[in-house]
């Protein structure tokens, strides 16, 4: 009995037999939805840690400076975060949502 070679190949699009509006039309086509979704979360979780990671480097490096040098690194930090996580499906989008950018008056 040997490994076998290579990553397991995952779709990274939903399932196609799934029908949002009557779920259990295709169990299997809702399990897969299910780990779709699970996978993406994980996949945005992860970006968050990095980024989290990145965020606390920058901090320690630039010492008293953090403020100005790292500022770009805490956007991109805060606007992965919002939305991520379990439990946040059915709170309105306005709780954790990105934030709507800025509309600049003519």
């Amino acid at each position: 009995m040997g490994r076998k070679k290579g990553l397991p190949e995952f779709e990274e699009t939903a399932p196609d037999g799934f029908d949002p509006a009557n779920p259990y039309k295709d169990p299997v086509a809702m399990i897969e939805m299910r780990e779709h979704i699970v996978r993406e979360k994980w996949i945005q979780i992860e970006k968050a840690k990095i980024l989290r990671e990145k965020v606390k480097w920058c901090y320690r490096v630039e010492g008293v400076n953090h403020y100005q040098k790292c500022r770009h690194l805490v956007q991109q930090y805060l606007d992965s975060t919002r939305g991520v996580g379990w439990g946040k499906d059915h709170r309105p989008i306005s709780l954790h949502g990105p934030k709507p950018e800025a509309v600049e008056a003519e």
